[in-house]
């Protein structure tokens, strides 16, 4: 499933915070739209950013049967708040062998225990972009609700403390509120 981010001027998502991390950033915007399928262009959008749910990459079958039995749906109404992080990585990070990544991704870094302390808390969803030619290799979309702020800036912390962000060449990381109906 192809999901596209339009940052602009219109979408149920207010922009509240858009920061460069690492590398260049994004033109700011206040509002952002999220269309699964094919997306039309929105003629107000001032960037735009495409990927593709997948399998996961790096996870085992029992990394996966664990996060699905404990990740909460996307579009709880409770969960106002969301952050959109578009991540590339570096070429280095891509001349490793797969299981050379995996090591770095859960061995070393525990990506994925990581992330499971954040459940049910925050709810999230990857997107790969780096076969559609996009500008960023992962986005990765998290819903939470006001209350569990905290639980997502530890998470975000936890994951960029890690020897995985060393190979981390470009992110910025968008902070959003929904104050309209969800819609994709």
């Amino acid at each position: 499933m192809r999901i596209t981010f339009h940052g602009g001027a219109q979408g149920p998502w207010a922009v509240t915070r858009l920061v460069a991390v690492a590398g260049e950033g994004l033109a700011p915007v206040a509002r952002l739209r999220v269309d699964a399928g094919a997306a039309e262009e929105a003629p107000d959008s001032v960037w735009r950013l495409a990927g593709v749910v997948g399998h996961a990459r790096y996870a085992t079958r029992a990394e996966i049967d664990t996060l699905a039995a404990m990740q909460p749906p996307l579009a709880r109404p409770e969960a106002t708040c969301a952050a959109l992080i578009p991540i590339r990585k570096s070429p280095a990070w891509w001349a490793l062998a797969q299981d050379e990544r995996r090591a770095i991704f859960e061995e070393t870094s525990h990506h994925t225990a990581i992330g499971l302390r954040a459940l049910p808390a925050v709810a999230r969803r990857l997107h790969h972009g780096r076969d559609l030619g996009e500008p960023f290799d992962f986005l990765t979309w998290f819903e939470f609700a006001p209350a569990q702020a905290d639980a997502f800036e530890a998470l975000v912390a936890a994951l960029r403390a890690t020897r995985e962000w060393d190979f981390v060449e470009r992110e910025v990381d968008i902070r959003l509120v929904r104050d309209a109906p969800v819609d994709g």
